[in-house]
């Protein structure tokens, strides 16, 4: 019998951590509309379990029309009521006016939201030996959060900005015994 392989600690506790986990975390994501639909989704998870959020992920792909940048900065208040009413998704009043007032400002962007974002890599941290020396916040996170406060975005703090950019790829935070550290991520 093969051993499981060794994973984050926050990884092992649902099928669908695993998955994402094994597949998708901290892996590089480039592209205006992959990007915005990771800011989307860790804004509402905001106070919110994660797995609240992935296995919704699906219906707020449908909600918000792919992610598409174009399309989500399109919607209107006939929008916003209806993704209110739709229990598929987070129904947070401020979360679904900020990925569509989040949209309109991404497409203001003179090079993209991607081209903005993977200007704060910081892929040459140390490996972190444990959870506990995972932040929550960096240097680099306030100054991401800072400028996309300044572009317009809204529900991008500190935090919400951190677990972009490891869910991204822009840091390297899984464990340094974690298989997927050194297998793409």
């Amino acid at each position: 019998m093969t051993p499981e392989p060794v994973r984050c600690g926050w990884a092992t506790s649902a099928p669908d951590y695993v998955l994402y986990h094994d597949e998708e975390w901290g892996r590089p994501v480039r592209g205006d509309d992959l990007v915005f639909e990771r800011l989307a989704l860790e804004a509402f998870q905001s106070g919110l379990s994660w797995l609240t959020i992935l296995r919704k992920r699906e219906n707020f792909r449908k909600a918000f029309a792919g992610f598409s940048i174009p399309a989500v900065a399109a919607f209107g208040d006939a929008d916003v009521e209806r993704l209110m009413a739709d229990a598929g998704i987070v129904r947070n009043r401020a979360k679904v006016e900020a990925v569509i007032a989040n949209a309109r400002a991404a497409m203001e962007l003179p090079g993209g939201l991607s081209e903005l974002v993977w200007r704060f890599a910081d892929p040459g941290l140390p490996a972190p030996a444990s959870l506990a020396e995972v932040p929550a916040t960096t240097a680099t996170s306030k100054a991401l959060a800072k400028e996309l406060k300044r572009h317009g975005f809204r529900f991008v703090g500190p935090t919400t900005a951190y677990a972009l950019m490891q869910a991204i790829g822009l840091v390297n935070d899984h464990i340094a015994t974690c298989w997927v550290r050194d297998a793409g991520a």
